[in-house]
């Protein structure tokens, strides 16, 4: 870190400004909110600052800056158009070990001011490091239309109850439970519609039920995404850094799990077509188990849970032992992986309907409709079908596909390392023995667009190099 991110208490702290103008004065604004005293150094005050002098709200000490006019302040800040000025109250600042802030001139700056997000008693502050100021300062406008007014309230009334809470539980973990209960559920609610009395009142209802509230355990099913966690929805975001345990699949990327909350327990019950580390009844045990515990359980699943995922599945088992639960939808490798290998899965062109279609079913269920999936002018999007690559392609050739219908196979995609191999479909078994797991198979005319519209990771048109994760066996 180039700064040390902290926060000062600057009640009735002297804090001296070497300015009088329209800068100084938003510094002073700022100062003045923190409850500090500010002393004023400048050959005149502008009419801002001349109003908050007559209503004693600063003092203007000299006309000119002297040295020792440092000796006995908690920080400076030097907002002048004269340079030579600014430099001198720096280096003295230094010399004296006092903070210094230099308006705009970063290198003599011992602190920096961060754009602010003012919740109070919630702040947030955003820095650039003085690199990119107005970066800094969009970042705060996304998170001012995130973070609700009634923020600041809830913290105070809070505050006031952290002691009966802290008595009431003896656990930081038990403690961790109810406040978040509080600030999910009524007391929410009530303090954002400006109900204070009876946000407070929910708060004591909560309390008085505290048992109930230790003991409730629940479980929510999140899609992961297909690997780059930028496509992580914000809900599901939130949703893991709340949990007690996470239960995840291989399929999930090291990116997206790394976004867990650090004290959370992280359990693989991943699966491997034909090398299954953890039976699918034994996760559903291990999900009713956990959630009975009391915990909140996250089960974090590549892609969107309720496609080829086994989420259905395991919300029954959930659901028969009476445990609380939710759904957050996630992006499906189908999209996901086409969209970022320029391949649209829809043209009006090129097909006019889409079918996922899952290459690993239950033994017993082996009466795929050949018919229905050889038809033109739609594409397939094939999760889990590289091991039967071969017999795909020969069942829709033998049932009237083309065998020079365009095919891509997606390995790893949507991240860093993605390979998008294109071909037809009388090589797809090649194709798919060569693409990194996981892998989408996707097979009609659109794959045809690929060259045209692919967008991530390297490009020869614009970097003049060989792409390396394309290759096309047409």
């Amino acid at each position: 870190m180039d700064y040390l991110p902290i926060f000062a208490d600057l009640k009735q702290r002297p804090v001296l400004i070497v300015g009088g103008g329209e800068v100084a004065a938003r510094k002073i604004d700022l100062l003045l909110r923190a409850g500090a005293q500010v002393r004023i150094v400048a050959q005149a005050l502008s009419p801002e600052l001349e109003q908050r002098r007559q209503a004693a709200e600063v003092s203007w000490s000299a006309q000119a800056f002297l040295p020792e006019q440092l000796d006995d302040v908690f920080l400076v800040i030097a907002a002048t158009d004269d340079a030579a000025l600014n430099a001198e109250v720096f280096e003295q600042a230094n010399l004296r070990h006092v903070l210094a802030n230099v308006v705009d001139d970063q290198p003599k700056c011992s602190f920096i001011f961060p754009s602010i997000v003012d919740r109070s008693p919630i702040v947030v502050a955003i820095s650039s490091s003085g690199k990119a100021p107005v970066l800094a300062r969009m970042l705060r406008e996304k998170l001012e239309t995130l973070l609700p007014n009634s923020l600041g309230q809830m913290a105070d009334i809070a505050g006031r109850w952290r002691e009966n809470v802290k008595a009431q539980f003896s656990s930081m973990r038990a403690r961790r439970r109810f406040w978040e209960h509080a600030f999910a559920g009524r007391f929410a609610s009530l303090a954002s519609a400006g109900k204070l009395a009876e946000a407070e009142q929910a708060l004591q209802q909560q309390l008085e039920n505290a048992e109930d509230i230790s003991h409730n355990g629940n479980v929510t099913l999140v899609g992961a995404g297909p690997g780059d966690a930028g496509l992580l929805t914000l809900r599901g975001l939130q949703v893991m850094q709340q949990a007690d345990v996470v239960l995840y699949d291989y399929l999930v990327s090291e990116e997206v799990l790394d976004l867990v909350r650090r004290d959370a327990d992280k359990i693989c019950v991943g699966k491997r077509a034909g090398s299954h580390s953890v039976a699918q009844e034994e996760t559903n045990r291990l999900l009713v188990e956990l959630a009975q515990q009391g915990k909140k359980v996250v089960r974090l699943k590549g892609g969107d849970p309720f496609i080829f995922g086994r989420g259905g599945e395991e919300l029954q088992a959930v659901q028969a032992a009476g445990i609380p639960f939710q759904v957050v939808p996630g992006v499906t490798a189908a999209a996901g992986a086409t969209a970022y290998a320029g391949i649209p899965l829809t043209h009006r062109d090129h097909a006019q309907s889409v079918i996922f279609v899952t290459g690993h079913c239950r033994p017993e269920n082996n009466g795929v409709q050949w018919e229905t999936l050889a038809k033109g002018q739609q594409t397939l999007a094939i999760y889990m079908g590289t091991l039967k690559a071969a017999e795909i392609s020969q069942q829709l050739i033998a049932h009237g596909r083309a065998a020079n219908t365009p095919v891509a196979v997606i390995g790893r995609g949507t991240r860093s390392d993605q390979q998008v191999l294109t071909g037809t479909l009388d090589n797809l078994e090649h194709l798919a023995q060569q693409a990194p797991a996981p892998a989408l198979l996707v097979i009609g005319e659109v794959v045809s667009l690929h060259q045209q519209l692919a967008w991530f990771g390297h490009h020869p048109e614009t970097d003049g190099t060989q792409r390396p994760s394309v290759v096309n066996l047409a």
